[in-house]
């Protein structure tokens, strides 16, 4: 066999093949007598038909058989006895075969070259502050307190700003056509009401029926309004005023029984955010080693890799819609410019990997059986599935070894993290604690 090696880049590497007519003769006879055994044809009995008039009769299907059972395999010969790891299956174009003759095509193959990532005592990192200041935890109690509001039927009053009305509605467009909603519940300073609809209901009280029209400016967000007149017809039903708790001991009991005393809500609150803001610090720690890593790779990213990872992106996003019972098809987002707003992100995301890959070879870091177990026994517990259930999942969608490659660089990022040098800094990782 014969290859011809052409470096295109240090990623990209073509690869001519030529396989000798003689290899190639002898597959078509093997492919043939095969065919012979089980093809039908007309004036000969089963099996009993000249090899010629088969591969006449078959010549397409024989050669479309001969060039799958051939070219793999003389691709990993190639490859293996040129030293060159694919990171994703070649592409194989060019292809020509024929009886008597070699067989020919070229394979453009994609590859990571070998490449120092540094000394990682170089690096320098920053980890933003967990502390978790008292205004955070009374923000947070704040946010408790009004999502257990209630509201209160208001009698002897007009309405105001910040009360929510029952009411029937009546609304004409412009070309006459009318739509009626009776018990809608109208929360006065609601970002969506139309502009100048709260003016027009402030001091109404309960029984009273008003009728007013309103101009939507031409700009207005709801395409179908913008630049309309629409008369609205409002019936006032009830006024409600929203109540909030008293932030005492009675309101922390009624958020669950560990809560003896509002003391012991503020204590949990304090540990939650807490958590919160060191999962946040070592998140903020960690993106900035992987950027770091990233920058060490002296090579462009394999283009394979990053579109395998924007596609990654992709699908999860849309299972998250999904998720949300949301229908992707449905949200009027152009993938393709979401697409392309992912490929920067995926670029570092693969570069990484591949810096993190590099450093757990020179370190000669390991995955042992125990770690593997210890990562499935996790993913059942978070998929409320039996390990075994999650282990015959992985091996039958090929995902042992993604689970074994993503557990080695984990080992990486530990060693790296442990040799960089982490500045400890005084602000938050967010505006949120």
């Amino acid at each position: 066999m014969k290859t011809d090696l052409v470096d295109v880049s240090e990623t990209q590497k073509t690869l001519t093949i030529e396989i000798p007519s003689e290899v190639v003769d002898a597959e078509i006879n093997r492919v043939a007598r095969d065919l012979s055994r089980q093809a039908r044809l007309p004036g000969f009995r089963p099996g009993k038909a000249p090899a010629g008039v088969v591969k006449q009769r078959f010549r397409e299907q024989i050669l479309h058989e001969v060039k799958h059972g051939l070219i793999p395999k003389a691709v990993d010969e190639a490859l293996h006895e040129r030293g060159i790891e694919p990171v994703a299956t070649p592409d194989i174009s060019d292809v020509a075969v024929h009886e008597g003759q070699p067989l020919t095509f070229t394979a453009a193959v994609e590859t990571v070259p070998t490449f120092d990532p540094g000394d990682l005592t170089t690096i320098n990192l920053s980890r933003p502050s967990a502390a978790v200041p008292n205004e955070a935890v009374e923000h947070t109690l704040q946010r408790l307190r009004d999502r257990a509001a209630k509201f209160e039927t208001i009698e002897g009053r007009p309405v105001s700003d910040g009360d929510t009305i029952v009411a029937n509605l009546s609304r004409t467009d412009a070309d006459g056509g009318t739509d009626r909603h009776d018990g809608v519940n109208l929360q006065m300073g609601a970002p969506g009401n139309p502009p100048g609809f709260d003016a027009q209901l402030v001091g109404m009280t309960k029984g009273d029926t008003k009728t007013f029209p309103l101009q939507f400016p031409a700009d207005y967000p709801v395409k179908e309004l913008a630049g309309t007149e629409v008369s609205y017809t409002v019936e006032i039903t009830e006024i409600r005023q929203r109540v909030l708790p008293e932030l005492d001991d009675e309101f922390a009991k009624d958020l669950g029984s560990q809560f003896e005393s509002l003391d012991a809500l503020r204590a949990q609150v304090r540990t939650d955010l807490q958590h919160e803001a060191e999962e946040e610090s070592h998140r903020h720690v960690r993106t900035e080693l992987l950027k770091q890593l990233a920058q060490r790779m002296t090579f462009q990213a394999p283009r394979s890799l990053v579109e395998g990872e924007i596609d990654r992106r992709l699908e999860e996003f849309a299972r998250q819609l999904v998720r949300q019972n949301v229908d992707p098809r449905e949200t009027g987002i152009d993938w393709a410019q979401f697409r392309e707003a992912q490929r920067e992100p995926a670029q570092v995301a693969v570069a990484s990997a591949l810096v993190l890959d590099e450093v757990a070879r020179r370190e000669n870091l390991t995955v042992s059986s125990e770690d593997v177990d210890k990562e499935i026994e996790l993913l059942a517990v978070r998929a409320g599935r039996t390990p075994a259930a999650v282990r015959a999942q992985l091996e039958k969608e090929g995902g042992t070894a993604r689970l074994y490659a993503g557990l080695r660089r984990e080992k990486a990022v530990d060693l790296a993290m442990s040799r960089a040098s982490i500045a400890e800094e005084s602000r938050p990782a967010t505006g949120d604690v």
